[in-house]
């Protein structure tokens, strides 16, 4: 409903949201656990509407803006259990993927997950209450930072011992 200072009136939208995880590997659904990321699991974000004029496939309907799965664990959390049915939970965790352009990226996303009392035992679905995921740059895996580091010594040194031996 709201992008950027872009907000819209009750029952419009500007796009959505969709999402996927991996295998409950520890943990429960009730008692919060973490889930698989990679494999099996996936995030989709779809932009609608006039803002998205002159983004590719923007005059034939809903445009994907971000296509992307999540990248290590995802933390699931209890924020609050209240009444016999009623659960309020957080999904967080890091999503790899691509823009529309293109352009890889990496983003965290933090969604808030509602069950209200008898929905589950009547159609197995919550609700997103609210959700807020935040895109940002790339950053470099240790491991790479750790061999630039490695070359830029050992570049250092045949520069040096080149001065010396001169």
């Amino acid at each position: 409903m709201s992008y950027n200072g872009l907000t819209l009136p009750k029952g419009h939208a500007l796009g959505s949201v969709r999402f996927s995880t991996g295998a409950l590997t520890k943990g429960s659904i009730w008692n919060g656990g973490s889930f698989a990321g990679g494999v099996g699991s996936s995030f989709v974000v779809t932009g609608v509407g006039a803002w998205t004029k002159g983004l590719p496939g923007a005059p034939q309907g809903p445009v994907t803006l971000f296509t992307g799965s999540f990248f290590g664990p995802i933390q699931w959390k209890v924020v609050s259990h209240t009444g016999k049915y009623d659960y309020v939970f957080t999904l967080s965790g890091v999503v790899s993927g691509q823009l529309f352009n293109g352009r890889s990226i990496r983003l965290l996303t933090k969604q808030t997950i509602y069950v209200h009392q008898n929905q589950w035992f009547q159609d197995h679905r919550g609700g997103i209450g609210s959700g807020s995921t935040e895109f940002r740059m790339n950053l470099p895996e240790p491991g790479t930072l750790g061999l630039f580091g490695t070359g830029l010594i050992v570049l250092g040194g045949a520069v040096r011992r080149r001065l010396l031996s001169s």
